[in-house]
C-alpha cells in the first residue's frame, strides 16, 4: 500500500531578508524557517535540514528496528541522532547517525552490523544518496 506524506510551506521576501514557516499536513507541527539558521546556525527557527535530520533517524530507527525484529531479538529502546550538515552555495554535504540500543540476545558486533544495514537500507537513506552517509557509533547498552 502507497502512503502519502505532504507539508506545505510559506516565504515571505526574498531569500537573506524573508522568513517563512513550514507546516506539517498530519498537523503535529508547524515551524518557523528562514535563511539565518539555515546558513548561519541562528537558533530560534528550524531548517529544512534539521527537518531531514529528523526524518532520517526516525526512519533508521524503525528501519533497525524491524530488522532486530525480524532476527527474533527486537530491541527494548532504540535512541538515534541524525546530524545534518548544509552549506551555503554547495547543499546538504552529510548526515551523521549515532545510535544507542538497548537489545537482548546479541552482542555489540551483531549489533553493530545490523546498525550499518539499516544505514544503508532505510528509505530516507537511499532517497539521500547523493551524499556522504555514515554511521558514527552503534553503542549496544546492557
Amino acid at each position: 500500500m502507497e502512503v502519502s506524506s505532504k507539508a506545505h510551506a510559506d516565504w515571505y521576501s526574498g531569500l537573506t531578508t524573508g522568513q517563512g514557516k513550514a507546516t506539517l499536513g498530519s498537523g503535529n507541527g508547524e515551524f518557523e524557517v528562514d535563511w539565518n539558521a539555515r546558513s548561519a546556525g541562528r537558533q530560534g527557527a528550524t531548517t529544512p535540514e534539521e527537518l531531514l535530520a529528523a526524518a532520517h533517524a526516525s526512519c533508521f530507527s524503525m528501519a533497525l528496528s524491524f530488522a532486530l525484529e525480524q532476527n527474533g531479538t527486537p530491541p527494548t529502546w532504540v535512541k538515534v541522532d541524525a546530524e545534518v550538515k548544509f552549506e551555503a552555495g554547495v547543499g546538504v554535504k552529510s548526515s551523521m547517525l549515532t545510535v544507542h540500543g538497548k537489545v537482548s540476545g546479541i552482542d555489540q558486533l551483531e549489533f553493530g552490523r545490523f546498525a550499518e544495514d539499516a544505514k544503508a537500507n532505510c528509505p530516507v537513506s537511499k532517497a539521500l544518496a547523493g551524499v556522504d552517509i555514515s554511521l558514527e557509533s552503534a553503542t549496544l547498552v546492557e
